[in-house]
């Protein structure tokens, strides 16, 4: 039997999902401080918002600053894609039309607090990992 094939240009994609012990607004405050993960990465080092931007808003965009012992230290500029108050937030890293990845979480109020998504597609955009698949493409 064939293993299934997975290709970057398909968009790999993960979701995981949470139900916090938080109203809405609460965790909103939360998913859209890009400089949160910041704390539990080892790899994502902190962000700050450019272009005047100082909060999370349609089209405002951020530079993230990322270190990893194999691929060294690099920023990448990230374009908020989606804002819809306390129910979902995305952002693009690079081209927005064709990101390296798309990051985005959902809220959706439940009994015991809000259930919180967070998805994270790859491609089909450049990234950090184009250089790896295309040395080893299988």
């Amino acid at each position: 039997m064939d293993e299934p094939e997975l290709r970057y240009a398909d968009g790999p994609t993960t979701t995981v999902s949470a139900v916090v012990a938080a109203t809405p607004a609460e965790v909103w405050a939360l998913v859209t401080d890009v400089n949160l993960s910041a704390r539990f990465s080892g790899e994502f080092q902190g962000a700050e918002w450019i272009d005047g931007a100082t909060t999370a808003a349609l089209g405002s965009r951020f530079v993230g600053h990322n270190r990893h012992p194999a691929m060294g230290e690099w920023d990448s500029t990230s374009t908020v894609v989606e804002l819809d108050h306390e129910r979902a937030f995305a952002w693009a890293v690079s081209d927005p039309d064709a990101p390296g990845a798309l990051w985005r979480f959902t809220l959706d109020a439940v009994d015991g607090g809000t259930r919180l998504t967070q998805t994270v597609r790859l491609g089909p955009g450049r990234s950090g990992l184009t250089p790896a698949i295309e040395a080893m493409p299988d």
